[in-house]
């Protein structure tokens, strides 16, 4: 039996392996937006209904510029998900933000250039406020869960997505460091924008891994060393997604949740049949045929 919201968490394949995970499940679906990165897994932790998905597909196929993240995001809205956990490997632009450190970041700046991260064109508009891009609410319960377990966790900051695959230069390392960011990676910040057009409460777990290419007393990022930290951080993801659940899903309202109410710009006469059909797990709260 389940309790409040649907709780998605996004990330790597191997955090659906939770202890006390019951009734789990595998769901395949197409969306009008074409297949997400795999199956999603299903089940149920501590009284919580959970949908998980590895973000770049079980095995890592993906690159993050190939990832369908409206697809993504679209069947996570469809399985009913009203709480996204989105867990994250990172590259530390500070200091203090050491490899094994979590971040519970509150903001983006998008460097990427080739990828769709929006549900409403070719015949619907709608512009979503997007200021907060994180749930401010869902950020605060992930932040008490972190302190109670005893995670490594740093409070607020700026994640720069970057394009990829490749990893930064130095040039672009030491200028983005000016810019006063604290993390860096490839694919969160699509899953925010599209997050909030679904209505959807979206929060960000970025684990550290490296320092990038600025820290001249560091070995320069490498996919090694990124594997390292990763396996060492997921435990720590786990025990956090298990704390943090139960208060997500007893989240019983945030301002994401109506974020569509006064976004939608296109005269609802004027929303092409075929954008009425393709959007309708968004639309039909809204509009009336």
């Amino acid at each position: 039996m389940s309790n409040g919201h649907v709780v998605g968490v996004i990330g790597g394949s191997g955090l659906y392996d939770m202890e006390g995970l019951e009734d789990v499940r595998e769901v395949s679906l197409s969306t009008p937006f074409g297949a997400p990165s795999d199956a999603y897994v299903t089940g149920v932790l501590d009284g919580v209904s959970m949908v998980f998905l590895p973000r770049h597909g079980r095995g890592h196929r993906y690159n993050p510029s190939e990832i369908n993240f409206r697809a993504n995001l679209w069947g996570m809205k469809k399985l009913g998900v009203g709480r996204i956990l989105s867990v994250s490997a990172v590259g530390s632009m500070r200091e203090d933000i050491e490899p094994g450190h979590f971040v519970l970041i509150d903001q983006f700046i998008d460097r990427t250039r080739h990828r769709a991260d929006t549900f409403f064109e070719d015949g619907c508009v709608a512009h979503v406020m997007f200021a907060d891009p994180i749930c401010e609410e869902l950020r605060q319960i992930l932040l008490k869960a972190a302190s109670s377990i005893g995670v490594r966790v740093h409070d607020g900051g700026t994640y720069v997505n970057m394009e990829g695959p490749q990893f930064s230069t130095r040039a672009e390392s030491k200028l983005y460091r000016t810019w006063g960011v604290d993390v860096i990676g490839m694919t969160n910040l699509q899953e925010a924008r599209l997050a909030r057009e679904a209505e959807i409460s979206y929060a960000t777990i970025a684990m550290a891994t490296d320092y990038d290419c600025w820290h001249d007393s560091h070995d320069d990022v490498s996919v090694e060393a990124v594997i390292q930290i990763m396996h060492k951080n997921v435990e720590g993801a786990k025990r956090l997604i298990r704390a943090a659940a139960p208060q997500a899903a007893a989240l019983e309202r945030t301002s994401c949740d109506d974020a569509l109410r006064n976004a939608i710009m296109t005269a609802p006469d004027r929303i092409s049949p075929e954008a009425r059909t393709r959007l309708a797990l968004f639309l039909d709260k809204y509009l009336q045929d």
